[in-house]
């Protein structure tokens, strides 16, 4: 009999994206269907039918290609945060409400204060675009009567999948105020909030089956019925699966447009600066720690908008040849979030705001590094909030493609960096999919994650980094930015 295939469903911003793997992790199929978003000021929607609608098609398009080949499982990812309501059988009644939908915000605080304990307790605070927000502005407008019920955007996929409103999971349901502690809606909050729990969905762990493939769905995709569909996790998670970092001190940092951290922890981080939050693991009683900066190659983006791939690699090997780099915060815009919180923090580039000047090649090798001091930092507050953090960390994200900010973010580190073939949300999936199957999400990540590169740390050019990266730390401790105990770390 044919060793069976993994199918990871991604449901993101801007497309719908089916991957379907074998047991060695080689990409067999794969499909995407672009989705089309509704702006207005701060409102952001889509609509739910879209996500069923594509996502039926990228997955008929895999199916047609793997002529019949059995598929051992199937498991569906999102963008956190996004919600929507519906009737008891799972008809939306509203649109897709999404991630960065700001329309709540005013409500943001109220969420906060009703539950400020236990927030506190899971290590965050609840933010003007997060779920729960959003469901008290549904409250207020009286639309939580007759039988509504509060979905995420996963749910949606699963459900028309399997034939019936599903559970959610705990990765998706953090943001709209899910206890991750007790595993339970926390009861009295909502009652200081005047929300039925009734509104709120199930909850299970992520790998939890949901179901199986509904004959209808299976006369849609060409999927064989009977297959199972297990709960999800949010994009990031995902995304964290896709690189293997399932072992206490391993991690995964993204970095394209921003810079994202996840790991993996025996316990809850405690971070009173409320920059770290964690979600449940799929595997065993741990945590995945992270948190995710405002920096990133925005910066690059920002200050050299128009430079294409051959530009960019001639400015590399420029800036590898820079020996005086200035200290720079690659911040574009006004704000941070990890590894601290200063809502008025704002880029700079030696004495000035972050800008090129009259020496681009010194600008750009600036940049690169700043993003390189960033990560170091957000692993020293990783570190002093209670996580392992000796690695290995992989690197993924856009700007994994450029070699040389690779090895200068290893060596700034100090830590063995891989980087996996195919890092993305949906072969997380397709992990989780085959774990839950199989019993063990360490062995599958092992089976299913090609790593294409590992580079190792040069010791002496991490020693020679440490004086530019200790200027950095006194810089932003300067601006008041900067917890002092952080700005005093030594390797």
């Amino acid at each position: 009999m044919a060793e069976p295939v993994w199918i990871g469903v991604d449901v993101g911003t801007q497309s719908v994206r089916a991957l379907a793997v074998d047991e060695a992790g080689r990409q067999l199929a794969v499909a995407a269907r672009p989705l089309t978003s509704h702006r207005d000021g701060v409102r952001h929607e889509q609509d739910p039918a879209d996500w069923r609608r594509l996502a039926t098609e990228a997955l008929a398009e895999v199916a047609e290609a793997l002529a019949g080949r059995p598929v051992g499982a199937l498991a569906v990812c999102a963008t956190s945060g996004t919600v929507l309501l519906t009737d008891p059988d799972g008809t939306p009644r509203t649109p897709g409400v999404m991630y960065d939908d700001t329309r709540a915000a005013a409500l943001a605080a109220t969420a906060q204060e009703a539950g400020a304990d236990l927030w506190t307790a899971l290590g965050y605070r609840m933010q003007p675009a997060w779920a729960l927000p959003k469901l008290l502005w549904w409250r207020d407008l009286g639309l939580l009567d007759g039988g509504a019920r509060l979905a995420h955007q996963p749910d949606v996929v699963a459900a028309a999948l399997v034939g019936h409103p599903v559970a959610s999971d705990t990765s998706h349901a953090l943001k709209t105020g899910y206890d991750l502690l007790a595993l339970r809606w926390p009861e009295e909050v909502l009652r200081r909030l005047r929300v039925d729990p009734a509104v709120l969905p199930d909850v299970v762990r992520p790998g939890t089956v949901l179901g199986t493939i509904a004959p209808a769905a299976a006369r849609a995709t060409g999927l064989p019925a009977g297959t199972p569909v297990v709960a999800g996790m949010t994009d990031a998670c995902a995304a964290q699966l896709s690189a293997g970092a399932l072992e206490i001190g391993q991690w995964n940092a993204v970095l394209g447009t921003t810079l994202a951290l996840k790991g993996v922890q025996a316990r809850l981080p405690a971070d009173p600066t409320g920059a770290v939050y964690s979600h449940r693991a799929p595997h065993g009683d741990l945590w995945l720690p992270g948190g995710a900066s405002s920096t990133g190659a925005a910066a690059v983006r920002h200050l050299f908008p128009d430079a294409d791939q051959p530009a960019l690699a001639e400015l590399t090997a420029s800036a590898a040849r820079v020996e005086t780099v200035p200290v720079c915060y690659p911040l574009v815009g006004r704000g941070e979030r990890f590894p601290f919180v200063a809502p008025d923090a704002e880029g700079f580039l030696g004495e000035g705001p972050l800008a090129v000047g009259d020496d681009p090649e010194t600008a750009f090798a600036a940049v690169l590094t700043g993003v390189a001091h960033v990560e170091r930092l957000s692993f020293a507050l990783l570190a002093a909030a209670g996580c392992a953090v000796d690695g290995p960390v992989a690197l993924t994200g856009g700007a994994a493609r450029n070699d040389w900010w690779n090895q200068l973010r290893c060596d700034m580190l100090g830590l063995p960096v891989r980087l996996p073939e195919t890092p993305e949300p949906a072969l997380g999936m397709a992990v989780l999919a085959a774990g839950s199957v199989g019993g063990d999400l360490r062995a599958a990540a092992r089976r299913l994650v090609r790593v294409r590169r590992t580079l190792t740390p040069d010791p002496a050019r991490t020693a020679s980094l440490l004086p530019g990266y200790r200027a950095f730390l006194e810089a932003l401790a300067e601006r008041g930015w900067l917890d002092p105990r952080l700005a005093e770390e030594r390797p």
